[in-house]
């Protein structure tokens, strides 16, 4: 493990390691890192060091901060004089929540870069982070919509390991996108061509997260993503956290009562919205999903099942695939 003190994510599923079996990436590749920060004293110094300490170190940090009334200003004041520069620069969000000031630094047209990493606040990056996911991502067309992703190890908050993220085996696809985000947006390091397709939507667009709206965006376009079943950053779970791992009971029953109270369904709305704003970038086979999927939601019971079960949507465990036919059935989806 990289980081002293901690103990390790033990992994016992035997799946491929694919960095190894291609090219190290391009040391002159940039990385424009979007990190978004929020009353983050308490773990932010340990981010900034993760982020320094990346094997692949040509990056530069854009912190948009969202209103923070604590240390956090000072500390990434105290690291822009530290790094000096063109490694980190201070920004301010809408203070419109973390969806909205993710959206709003990925689509400020003055930041540019080859590749765009998510940055949490409060994780702590294992050094080969970026190297793991550049080596992928350079093996994809430049114009072609990619992006990289993982599992995590989840920490508490003391950095001290306590499990893992789920591990999902099926591929990635618009289908599962409709359903399910396959990636943590603090995982996620994207090309240009993903940028340019988010940054068409626009940073006002209405969505739950900028994680799974990037997912949804990719595959609706045609392009690429990649899930490494390797952990690249170690998730720390405490009581701040805005959103969670999304593993334990609490957040299944969450999710539950989000499905029962219709919830789910106003999400699928929010979705189908927003990407209309994409237009002819979808792709004629994403296009034709799409309006199966809006149709199906229309019709009585037996109609709409069939209609639901032939545009293929799906998540990536039995219990979740449970959880969208309760939702057809009680019209909840």
């Amino acid at each position: 493990m990289k980081h002293s003190g901690t103990a390790p994510c033990a992994e016992n599923d035997s799946m491929p390691i694919f960095v190894d079996s291609i090219a190290p990436p391009s040391a002159a590749a940039r990385v424009a890192i979007l990190m978004c920060t929020y009353h983050g004293q308490h773990y932010l110094a340990e981010q900034l060091d993760s982020i320094a300490a990346q094997t692949h170190d040509n990056w530069e940090v854009f912190a948009s901060d969202d209103g923070s009334k604590d240390d956090t200003h000072a500390i990434l004041q105290a690291y822009i004089s530290k790094w000096g520069p063109g490694r980190l620069s201070m920004h301010f969000g809408p203070s419109e929540g973390f969806v909205a000031n993710f959206l709003s630094l990925t689509c400020k047209a003055d930041i540019q870069a080859d590749y765009y990493a998510f940055s949490d606040q409060d994780d702590v990056w294992e050094a080969d982070k970026l190297q793991r996911a550049l080596a992928w991502l350079q093996t994809v067309p430049a114009g072609t919509p990619a992006i990289y992703c993982s599992r995590t190890c989840l920490v508490d908050y003391n950095n001290h390991t306590i499990g893992l993220s789920p591990l999902f085996r099926k591929p990635p696809s618009f289908a599962h996108a409709l359903m399910q985000n396959i990636g943590g947006g603090n995982t996620m390091v994207f090309n240009n061509a993903t940028r340019d397709l988010l940054r068409l939507a626009g940073d006002d667009v209405d969505v739950i997260t900028h994680d799974w709206w990037a997912y949804l965006v990719v595959m609706a376009c045609g392009g690429q993503v990649h899930y490494d079943p390797e952990p690249t950053l170690r998730y720390r779970q405490h009581g701040d956290n805005l959103v969670g791992s999304n593993v334990d009971l609490s957040a299944r029953f969450a999710r539950i009562n989000m499905l029962w109270h219709g919830r789910f369904k106003d999400l699928n709305d929010q979705h189908i919205r927003a990407l209309a704003r994409l237009g002819t970038r979808i792709t004629p086979q994403s296009r034709a999903t799409l309006q199966q999927f809006e149709a199906a939601r229309a019709l009585p019971l037996l109609p709409r099942l069939k209609g639901l079960l032939r545009c293929g949507i799906h998540r990536q465990t039995f219990l979740g695939n449970m959880g969208i036919v309760v939702a057809a059935l009680f019209n909840k989806i």
